[in-house]
């Protein structure tokens, strides 16, 4: 192995050994249940709302919109795990509210969502809820994001290359200088992006400070620090002498490496000791190749060029190896069925990522196998070719970059599928008896409930019988009704079970306290397609 690898193989194994302790599995959130239901007409305002998650959220904006239309902002907001328990503005009249709610997942990415509820009656018409998406804003973070991938792979891998192709021609430096500084430029806007994109707000909001606040309140800042660092380091190790260089450059691409693994759907699937790893390999990788790829092309036609293809070819089989093994890694995790390549908007990305990849690969593979050879036995026509065929070779990889730039606005079918999986849940409150109600997972198709009983106190209800049953009116469903099981954990189950469409089904309860004795409780659980 040479030399700049075994170098830069002690460092990585040293901060994979960082990345890959224990940490928190992360998924995209989803909103699991809200108090009040979605849909439902409540007697008497809530006090408080809550809204319960599939994992521990960070609210952006949480907006009350009435019968009136009237919108008023809810600042008054508590954490509880993963619940957001929010205060009731007092005076709220009869008629249709529309809680709307944004917030940012532990991955970094914003979520948002509306819980529709009645007091007293529903109002003639709803209040209007749906927001526009600002396209301009959209491609403020594709651009931005697309311009930082750049800076960190052309950059930050050109400085890497001199310690590895050798020294960068007078052309070269400054073409990575250039990334570099583009890679700059890009810095603020992108974590101003992100934060417009996690308000939901307009371009126009973008020297709001509550826009700023949203940004940094997501960890796609860690990437922005985690990138000013390597970009910074770059740019040392594209400048300074040769010495300083060989250090410099290489710890680049590990910082790029660890900013790209900070944040993002990748980073935060389960395993995370399996995927943030996968990641910061996976990105070093990229920057490694693709960042040599023009040094290379401009020393090709140079007297050193021969040099810089044998140094070049000793190390790209080992670089274009981790690549593939963490980039099918990462593929399996987030795609999970190969279905999946075809049926979301996440794997037709990947596919055309992939047809690109391919592209690259065929023109690597005629200088490999084509052209090496004659370059290396001194064949100058030879050498300009291949310089061509790598500056194609290289005009296919950015393409890439703008493809993997269009990954932030699709989530993976891994979130996808395990939103859909989360359950649907309810709690059922009357002075005589409680339950909480569990259908899993929370759409439509074979479910399984999980009952919890209680007194009127919150304490244990004893039953000698529980049965359940679910009617849906609008779907013109009466009831299927099911009687359920007391395990040895004291949880009433159903598990044979099907609940064939999607919408407001009404479950009631019925309780068999005594034999003289019925109690019956009834509510309504929304069942997602």
């Amino acid at each position: 192995m040479p030399a700049f690898l075994r170098r830069y193989t002690l460092v990585l194994l040293a901060l994979l050994a960082c990345l890959g302790m224990p940490a928190l599995a992360l998924a995209h959130a989803a909103l699991n249940s809200s108090v009040p239901a979605d849909g439902s007409v409540l007697a008497a305002a809530p006090a408080p709302i809550e809204l319960v998650f599939s994992e521990p959220v960070s609210p952006l904006a949480l907006r009350l919109i009435g019968p009136n239309g009237a919108s008023r902002s809810l600042d008054r907001f508590e954490l509880k795990g993963s619940t957001v328990v929010i205060a009731v503005p007092a005076g709220l009249t009869t008629g249709t509210y529309a809680l709307s709610w944004r917030v940012v997942s532990e991955d970094g990415h914003p979520v948002g969502g509306t819980v529709v509820f009645s007091i007293g009656a529903p109002s003639k018409t709803a209040p209007e809820t749906v927001e526009q998406v600002d396209t301009s804003v959209r491609l403020t973070v594709w651009l931005s994001r697309l311009g930082l991938y750049l800076g960190l792979f052309l950059g930050c891998g050109a400085a890497a290359s001199r310690a590895w192709v050798g020294p960068l021609t007078g052309a070269g430096r400054r073409f990575a200088t250039v990334m570099t500084l583009l890679g700059f430029v890009c810095l603020p806007v992108a974590l101003g992006a992100q934060g417009l994109d996690a308000m939901g707000a307009q371009l126009g909001a973008v020297f709001q400070p509550a826009v700023w606040k949203a940004a940094m309140a997501t960890s796609y800042l860690w990437t922005i620090i985690g990138a000013a660092l390597a970009l910074t380091v770059s740019l040392i190790g594209i400048r300074m002498l040769e010495a300083a260089a060989s250090v410099a450059g290489p710890l680049s691409v590990l910082l790029a490496g660890i900013a790209l693994a900070s944040s993002g759907h990748a980073s935060a699937a389960h395993p995370q000791w399996l995927m943030r790893p996968a990641v910061l390999l996976h990105a070093s990788a990229i920057a490694l190749w693709v960042g040599a790829l023009l040094p290379l092309a401009l020393a090709l036609p140079t007297d050193r060029g021969r040099n810089a293809l044998l140094r070049f070819s000793s190390g790209i089989a080992v670089i274009v190896a981790v690549l593939l093994l963490s980039g099918v890694v990462l593929a399996v995790v987030q795609v999970e069925t190969p279905a999946a390549l075809l049926s979301t908007a996440y794997g037709r990305v990947l596919l055309a990522k992939l047809g690109l990849v391919a592209i690259a690969f065929l023109f690597a593979a005629i200088n490999r196998w084509r052209l090496t050879r004659r370059v290396e036995a001194g064949d100058k026509p030879a050498a300009g070719i291949m310089a061509r065929v790598v500056a194609v070779e290289l005009t296919a990889l950015v393409a890439v970059f703008g493809i993997a730039a269009l990954w932030r606005f699709t989530p993976p079918p891994r979130a996808i599928m395990a939103a859909q999986s989360q359950p649907a849940s309810l709690h059922i409150h009357t002075l005589q008896a409680m339950a909480d109600v569990t259908v899993s997972p929370g759409r439509a198709g074979p479910v399984s409930v999980e009952i919890v009983l209680m007194n009127g106190e919150f304490g244990p209800l004893p039953a000698k019988e529980l049965s359940l049953s679910f009617s849906n009116p609008a779907a013109g469903i009466e009831s299927i009704e099911r009687q359920a099981k007391l395990g040895p954990d004291g949880i009433w189950r159903v598990e044979d079970l099907t609940l064939p469409v999607s919408g407001r089904w009404e479950v009631e309860l019925a309780i068999l306290i005594s034999d003289f004795e019925m109690r019956r409780i009834k509510d309504v659980v929304v069942i997602r397609p």
